[in-house]
């Protein structure tokens, strides 16, 4: 019984060690992707990943850095009204797609301490987005449901609608 008991205990702290070092080569391996690798990797995010995609932007969200990205779920891409998406996917209208993307961007790396701190940002298209922290906190008229995805070129944070600029 006794050696029984000792090679179960040895067995449950190798496992434990195991799944501990997994976690933690996960966890450092997640911010050695960039934010693109990070958004392609999240199954929540494959509707962002198309559009990042068709208008060209894989480079931009690959490069150095740092940027803060508030992305869209999938979710927040049927929110629009019906047409939108597969209009905004047309060859044509790339740089209409590519102004609506980049107005999801804000260059700096912005946690989501440094976010509520402000009442708005520039974005990398050119104009600000309002940011209202007084009741969870909302970029324009989006909620963002999940903070501080860290990556090795800046931090995401999902939101629940796509924000448009004024174009």
């Amino acid at each position: 019984m006794k050696v029984f008991l000792t090679k179960f205990i040895s067995i449950a702290v190798l496992s434990l060690t195991y799944m501990s070092t997994s976690a933690l080569a996960s966890h450092h391996n997640s911010q050695r992707l960039d934010i693109f690798e990070t958004v392609v990797a999240d199954p929540s995010l494959t509707t962002l990943v198309t559009a990042i995609r068709a208008a060209r932007l894989e480079g931009t969200l690959k490069g150095k850095g740092p940027f803060t990205l508030f992305a869209p779920s999938n979710a927040a891409f049927v929110e629009l009204s019906e047409g939108t998406l597969g209009d905004l996917l047309n060859v044509e209208n790339k740089q209409k797609l590519a102004a609506i993307l980049t107005y999801h961007v804000v260059a700096g790396k912005m946690t989501a301490a440094d976010v509520v701190k402000l009442n708005k940002a520039k974005t990398v298209q050119g104009d600000d987005i309002v940011i209202d922290s007084s009741d969870g906190v909302k970029i324009n008229n989006a909620t963002v449901i999940k903070t501080n995805i860290m990556t090795s070129n800046g931090v995401i944070h999902i939101i629940d609608r796509v924000i448009l600029p004024e174009i």
